[in-house]
This record gives C-alpha cells, sequence and structure tokens, in this order.
C-alpha cells in the first residue's frame, strides 16, 4: 500500500478499510497496517480483493472523496463518487485541449519525447549489456529523433517523426533477440505473421487495457487522445500513454520471454491466412510474466521510494489528469533509466 499524489492504493489481497473517526485504518488478516487522516486523500484506488466498510464508502462520498475499484490485474472496475465531483470539469479542460492545436501538439509532443527517449535507453542498455551487439546507429538515430521534436510546428511532422524513430527501433530490433528460434523482419499486425509479433501484440493489448483503466480511474475520457487519430471504439488516449512504457517494459517482457527459453514454438499456433497468435499455454504464460513484471518496483523520477511497475499508468494518469487541470504547467513522460 502507498499514498501517491493525495491517492491511497491498496493492491494487498484480502485488506479491509474502515474508517477511524477522521482516518482511514487498513487491516490486513485482522493486523492493522496502516492509518491514514482523510484530509490528506483526494481518493482511494484498489485492486482485486479489498473490502471497506459502508461507513467509510459513505464518509467518501459525502466529502467527495473517490473510490476506484480495479480488477488484480489493473481493469478498471467502478468508481464511487458522491454527488458533487470534479471529473466533468476535468473532462471539459480534456476536450478543450484537443480543440486547441497548441496544447494537442505539446501534448502530443512528451507522449512522443517519451516513447523515443525510452526507445533509445532500451537499446543503450542493450549494448552495455552486449558491447557487440552494433547499436550505434540505431541509437543515433533516436537522438537525432528526439532533437527534431524540439522544432515540430505541427501533428502532421510529429507523426512523421514519430513513424520514422518507430522504424529506426524495429529496425535494430532483430539484434536485440539472442534466441535464434525466433526470426523478425518487421513489425507487422491485423493480424501478426510470425510468434515474434504476436508475442508484442498480445503484450501490447494488455498494456493498452491497464493505460486505458488507469485513464478511467482518474475520470479522463481514454477515448479522447492527442497524438493518436480518434476513431469510434479506439482507446485513442490510452494508446498515447502506453507509447511512454511500449520499449522498456512491454518490448523489453517479450524479449525476456524469448531469451530465457520460457517461450518456444509450442506456445503458438497458425491460422487460416498467416496469422500467428498465441494459443493457451502462450497466453497463461506471457500473463504470468506480465503479472510479475508490473509487481517489481523502480525509481519513478518525481517520488523518493520506488514504486511498483503497475502503480506507474496509474501515478502518469494523474499527471496528466493535473496538467489538463492546470496544476502543472506541462506534462511529465516517464523517462526509464
Amino acid at each position: 500500500m502507498q499514498t501517491l499524489l493525495n491517492t491511497l492504493f491498496i493492491q494487498t489481497q484480502g485488506s479491509y478499510l474502515n474508517l477511524d473517526h477522521e482516518t482511514v485504518k487498513v487491516q490486513v488478516e485482522g493486523s492493522n497496517r496502516a492509518q491514514i487522516p482523510l484530509h490528506h486523500l483526494e481518493g482511494i484506488s484498489v485492486f482485486g480483493n479489498v473490502m471497506f466498510s459502508p461507513f467509510l464508502i459513505h464518509k467518501c462520498a459525502r466529502d467527495g472523496k473517490q473510490i476506484t475499484w480495479f480488477s488484480e490485474s489493473g481493469r478498471f472496475q467502478a468508481r464511487t463518487q458522491g454527488p458533487i465531483h470534479g471529473n466533468v470539469l476535468l473532462r471539459k479542460a480534456q476536450y478543450e485541449a484537443l480543440l486547441s492545436e497548441e496544447k494537442t501538439l505539446l501534448l502530443a509532443q512528451q507522449f512522443v519525447f517519451g516513447k523515443i527517449a525510452n526507445a533509445r535507453a532500451v537499446l543503450q542498455r542493450h549494448r552495455r549489456d552486449y558491447p557487440e551487439t552494433p547499436l550505434e546507429a540505431p541509437i543515433q538515430a533516436a537522438a537525432d529523433s528526439v532533437r527534431q521534436l524540439e522544432s515540430v510546428a505541427s501533428l502532421e511532422s510529429l507523426r512523421g517523426i514519430e513513424g520514422n524513430a518507430a522504424a529506426d527501433y524495429f529496425s535494430a530490433f532483430p539484434l536485440l533477440i539472442r534466441e535464434k528460434q525466433f526470426s523478425f523482419t518487421d513489425r507487422n499486425r491485423r493480424p501478426p505473421r510470425d510468434p515474434v509479433n504476436a508475442l508484442l501484440s498480445f503484450i501490447y493489448a494488455l498494456l493498452t487495457t491497464d493505460c486505458a483503466g488507469a485513464l478511467e480511474g482518474v475520470g479522463l475520457d481514454p477515448q479522447v487522445g492527442f497524438l493518436h487519430v480518434l476513431r469510434p471504439g479506439r482507446p485513442a488516449l490510452a494508446l498515447d500513454l502506453m507509447e511512454e512504457f511500449r520499449s522498456w517494459f512491454a518490448d523489453r517482457i517479450a524479449l525476456s520471454l524469448m531469451n530465457r527459453k520460457q517461450v518456444d514454438s509450442s506456445c503458438f499456433e497458425e491460422r487460416v491466412g498467416g496469422a500467428v497468435m498465441l494459443n493457451e499455454k502462450g497466453r497463461k504464460l506471457v500473463i504470468g510474466a506480465y503479472q510479475t513484471r508490473k509487481a517489481e518496483k523502480m525509481q519513478h523520477p518525481i517520488f523518493e521510494e520506488p514504486l511498483p511497475i503497475g502503480i506507474l499508468f496509474h501515478v502518469q494518469a494523474r499527471l496528466l489528469a493535473r496538467h489538463l487541470r492546470g496544476d502543472l504547467e506541462f506534462y511529465p513522460p516517464f523517462r526509464w533509466k
């Protein structure tokens, strides 16, 4: 359990939260684990099997403190709020930002900056671990793309830079796969046509769900994004947010599964038309690795204490909400080092 950005996050299964005067008392198996003054909190987010006393729920509703429920894996379930709440104003700010070309471009720039900077960091980390890998050219290309972002003047140009940077990164991706039973030539999808792309697409789908849940949890509309084109049913803002996590989180899970021989040909099946998909065995392995990785801790640049990776999606969603409300001048994308 952790308190970040005035929000209490509870991930310990079997926790029980109740109201003790003007505090939230957290108990696990009858033992008191924490007691937090309610006036310090704007909301409570819980994951999985976490129980509340009705008195705490009623108190939070009366005081305008949001309670958000997620599944243990991070999928948004529900949100409890009182009769007066600021989500309508937050979404109004989100829609107004979309109507402003300047604000849209600035936000899209930040998402793309996070994506390219983190992709470059992944390549640099691999080169440190395996100095013989010829990665100098794609690392330099990523650095050049970051510099181009500084003077970009339109969303169309920004998307062009992002597309070229992605192509440069994926041109180097085969060099990161050390297990030779897997081959990769290009990024393909809808449907994926080889095991590597099938693995990437499945992990990206899990990540998109997590990002959408985090955005819904703070009251943002996950379908109204700034970088990705708006389409019916498309979680554009979730796709925007996941760009910061795509390479260092999702891609590194895929690489670890392949290079450690945790997945092999028995985890995939080919379907009519040439599509390649993970089978039931493969999906179970990937979901297990994904959840294990989310539970690992790492340092967020804003906070002193290490945080579970699965909480980072929620932290970034809250930072984005604060920026849209006007509490932060710029949205700070997460950078992996």
